[in-house]
């Protein structure tokens, strides 16, 4: 009775055994199953694969700029008057030299007439005074005068002829007070807004000034970059080398204008590891506004030949950065590798990889060593559904990977 009990036991053990193995086997992921080479179905992983060839890479920095206008000038009086004429518009574009306002010239008509008689009248006193010099003179050689009477003709002579040049000076000061009613643009630039109407007194000392102008063409941007990469940017720029800048809009999607590198600041900022840069553009479609947040990319260099694969084949993990490189018998084999530059969505790499080899770019997650693959297009999932095209696809692999 005892031997019936316990082989009852043994045979109630190995059904529930056999129950859970075939339980547990019912619970196996799709990724444990995708460890071992095979989908859910018994058949290999589909994946997006792209092939590894030799191309020309640029080098870029990137960094945030803030678009600076050349010059920027407060248009203000250099006389006292009143405000006339306004000649300008606001916003309008201007050239160097143009009239922008005008103040009430007669006043410095008046003070230029004025100097004028003055200046005749002493000429006058000194063409009398020059006369009486000659007959002295002549009265000398004869010995009918004294040498003291003829020496004191001849210190009038000499001033007179100061007060002559003074005169002069205060004629040209008239002139010089007159042109300034006619207010003129020295730079050539945009205009801002109005600060003063026509019919308000104006003073020199007024510290609002009548309007601002900004020199946008061209224009300039400054942008700060990491001290790590100045060398790089100094050795260029002590070689007489122009480094080409973009400026792109603040999503980074748009191009608004291309310019060059002009210089670098001085030094280092201390608290934040970075010096600026000044970049000039030419500005002529005005794409470019002053204090505008732009994305700058200084291209330090082009690489030629480099060996180029799309940044989405980009895996990272414990053992650091590698791609899952597709074999000739269509398993995968994961290559730790060392990246270069990017640009958009291509990667340079530096080591690990050889042109003609082909990269796993989307379907990497369920993938491990000696997987089976089959090829698919880009951005096709395993049931045949389509994922967002192109880029919102690629950007969706990078952000998982970190690129």
């Amino acid at each position: 009775m005892k031997n019936k009990t316990i082989w009852i036991a043994a045979g109630v053990l190995a059904i529930a055994a056999i129950a859970a193995a075939i339980f547990y086997g019912k619970q196996e992921t799709p990724s444990m199953k995708a460890g071992r080479g095979m989908n859910g179905a018994g058949k290999p992983v589909p994946v997006a694969i792209a092939t590894a060839h030799k191309g020309d890479i640029d080098v870029i920095i990137n960094a945030l700029g803030t678009v600076t206008a050349r010059s920027t000038v407060t248009i203000k009086p250099r006389v006292d008057g009143q405000l006339t004429r306004i000649n300008f518009r606001e916003g309008q574009l201007v050239k160097s030299g143009e009239v922008l306002a005008e103040i009430d010239p007669r006043p410095f008509q008046v003070q230029l007439d004025q100097a004028n008689g003055q200046l005749v009248r002493d000429q006058a006193l000194l063409t009398n005074a020059k006369l009486d010099l000659d007959r002295y003179r002549g009265l000398l050689a004869k010995d009918s005068i004294a040498k003291q009477q003829v020496d004191a003709q001849d210190s009038l002579v000499r001033q007179d002829e100061g007060v002559v040049q003074a005169d002069r000076a205060q004629v040209d000061n008239a002139k010089l007070q007159l042109g300034f009613t006619r207010v003129t643009a020295p730079v050539a630039g945009r205009l801002g807004l109005r600060l003063v109407d026509a019919g308000n007194m104006v003073h020199a000392s007024d510290a609002t000034g009548l309007v601002v102008i900004t020199q946008t063409q061209p224009i300039t941007v400054i942008f700060s970059i990491p001290s790590d990469s100045l060398p790089a940017v100094i050795e260029k720029l002590q070689a007489n080398q122009t480094l080409t800048a973009e400026a792109w809009d603040r999503e980074g999607k748009t191009r608004l204008a291309e310019g060059k590198l002009l210089t670098a600041d001085n030094q280092i900022d201390t608290t934040t590891g970075t010096v600026k840069l000044k970049a000039e553009f030419t500005n002529t479609d005005d794409a470019l506004f002053p204090n505008q947040f732009v994305n700058v990319r200084l291209r330090i260099e082009t690489r030629h030949d480099a060996i180029l694969v799309p940044v989405a084949a980009t895996q990272r993990g414990t053992q650091g950065t590698f791609f899952y490189v597709v074999k000739d018998d269509k398993s995968v084999s994961l290559r730790p590798v060392a990246l270069g530059p990017v640009v958009n969505d291509i990667v340079a790499v530096e080591k690990g990889l050889i042109p003609g080899e082909q990269v796993v770019i989307d379907g990497a997650d369920k993938l491990s060593q000696g997987a089976k693959v089959e090829a698919i297009s880009p951005g096709t999932s395993e049931a045949g559904r389509k994922k967002p095209p192109h880029g919102e696809g690629k950007g969706s692999s990078k952000r998982k990977d970190g690129a």
